[in-house]
């Protein structure tokens, strides 16, 4: 059986890095649902999964290309600490929402502060990485 797009599915997961570091999963909490075809996850996902069985499970690695793509460095912006409003002490760690003259956000993060520049990463945090899913579909429809 091959699901096809519009279809409602639950699915558990979890997801790991190649050094096995996890960084998400639903086992703790309700099952993701998911329309398919939906881009409601990322592509290397949906693929893995449409061609489950409720109850089945699979490990798939995703490479970077069907999960947050490449880093690109030219999302890596640095900017001086005088654009920051007065109440706000860029810190490392510290996520912000950047928003373009068209009025698009674009979340980012603190990755480095100098004395005179705050430098910021608008990159996914998984972007650049081959990401690594236990998925087990629960229930379809």
């Amino acid at each position: 059986m091959t699901l096809e797009a519009g279809t409602k599915v639950l699915v558990h997961y979890t997801g790991t890095l190649d050094d096995g570091t996890q960084f998400d999963s639903s086992r703790e909490r309700d099952p993701l649902e998911i329309i398919l075809g939906q881009d409601m996850v990322i592509p290397g996902f949906e693929k893995a999964i449409v061609d489950l069985e409720p109850g089945q499970s699979v490990t798939v690695t995703i490479p970077e290309e069907e999960a947050y793509g490449p880093h690109n460095e030219e999302m890596v912006i640095r900017v001086p600490k005088t654009s920051f409003p007065p109440e706000i002490v860029p810190t490392v760690g510290e996520q912000l929402v950047l928003r373009s003259p068209d009025g698009n956000e674009l979340p980012a993060l603190i990755v480095d502060v100098d004395d005179d520049e705050a430098t910021l990463d608008a990159n996914h945090p998984l972007a650049g990485f081959a990401l690594t899913f236990e998925i087990e579909l629960v229930s379809v429809g």
